[in-house]
């Protein structure tokens, strides 16, 4: 029998016209990852069982055994695919979602004109979640795991938990220079001169031998803007760096090449 979580991928992939990959921890967690990185989020819908919208949106669609995840479409919104038949079966609306841009004004496809190398100017890590990120000339990368030393690593992270993206976080030394920031202030672990981030997003990288792969932009939030001062969300949306994970273990050095795979 199909799951909640097989039938929101089948959902997705009638709604993106390209199939994700299947979820390897909770699905809507996992998802909302993988659209991140595709600029794409799952928003959620305040009143869902009276939603109304013209296009596509995705329903969690309780019935007694069990959710199920239905596609709804127009105005008033009916089941476009529904495999389940949970709504034939009497079943209501729990909630539900529309896929829409993180931000209109960039594009979902990658640019290809960007900055794609550049170099490693700091490295900084915190022992604890909250804890100030001390500054250090090299540091050992773990698969999986993150920077020894770092508060991911250990699972102490204010963000850790089951997901892609909370391994590594980096930012662009330009980014902070042109602000007037500290680098400890960001909270990101590796200071960059000369790439574009951003456009990492998506992409396989490399940190001097240690290969990453791009999750999706490393936005500022509240929580940020608590630990390093006010006022520090609005400069830095879509210029606070990119969230990583390592794929290949190895040390990272201060001046170390970072340089797109593909």
């Amino acid at each position: 029998m199909a799951t909640f979580e097989t039938e929101l991928l089948e959902c997705l992939e009638l709604v993106l016209g390209e199939r994700p990959p299947a979820p390897d921890y909770n699905a809507l967690r996992f998802f909302r990852h993988w659209l991140a990185e595709r600029n794409l989020g799952l928003v959620p819908v305040a009143d869902a069982p009276a939603f109304d919208w013209p296009g596509h949106w995705i329903a969690r669609v309780h019935v007694a055994e069990g959710d199920h995840a239905v596609v709804m479409f127009g105005s008033p919104s009916g089941a476009l695919h529904d495999p389940a038949s949970a709504l034939v079966r009497g079943g209501t609306i729990a909630e539900g979602w529309v896929i829409a841009r993180l931000d209109v004004r960039l594009p979902i496809e990658r640019r290809d004109d960007p900055i794609l190398a550049g170099t490693v100017e700091g490295i900084l890590i915190a022992p604890d979640a909250e804890a100030v990120l001390t500054p250090v000339d090299a540091v050992d990368a773990h698969a999986g795991r993150g920077l020894e030393g770092d508060r991911y690593f250990h699972g102490r992270g204010t963000f850790t938990a089951p997901g892609r993206g909370y391994e590594l976080t980096l930012v662009e030394a330009e980014v902070l220079e042109s602000l007037g920031l500290d680098w400890a202030q960001a909270r990101r672990n590796i200071v960059t001169r000369g790439v574009s981030l951003n456009a990492l997003v998506g992409r396989r990288f490399t940190i001097g031998s240690v290969e990453c792969v791009g999750r999706r932009l490393a936005e500022p939030c509240a929580h940020l803007e608590r630990l390093s001062g006010p006022d520090f969300l609005r400069p830095l949306v879509h210029r606070a760096g990119l969230r990583a994970d390592i794929v290949r273990s190895g040390p990272i050095s201060l001046g170390d090449r970072v340089e797109a795979l593909d």
